[in-house]
């Protein structure tokens, strides 16, 4: 993940892509550290925002698994 100040959005990298991040989502992957689980992020999140929805949270990180952007792992 990086800033592009072209568009002024933080975007994902991948090979021959790039996916354009809405703030929400910016926030999300940076609170992804490989300490945090899935429940942890979400929590963080409800500090920043007035309402945050744990399903929300888990389809959009699992929406970036399908496209291999990130891992989430069991253990």
């Amino acid at each position: 993940m990086r800033f592009d100040p072209t568009r002024e959005r933080h975007v994902l990298l991948g090979p021959e892509s790039v996916i354009v991040l809405n703030p929400t989502g910016a926030d999300i992957l940076g609170l992804c550290d490989g300490r945090r689980t899935v429940s942890d992020v979400a929590a963080a999140l409800r500090v920043r925002y007035e309402r945050v929805v744990d399903d929300e949270v888990t389809a959009f990180l699992a929406r970036l698994v399908t496209k291999r952007c990130v891992e989430i792992s069991d253990g």
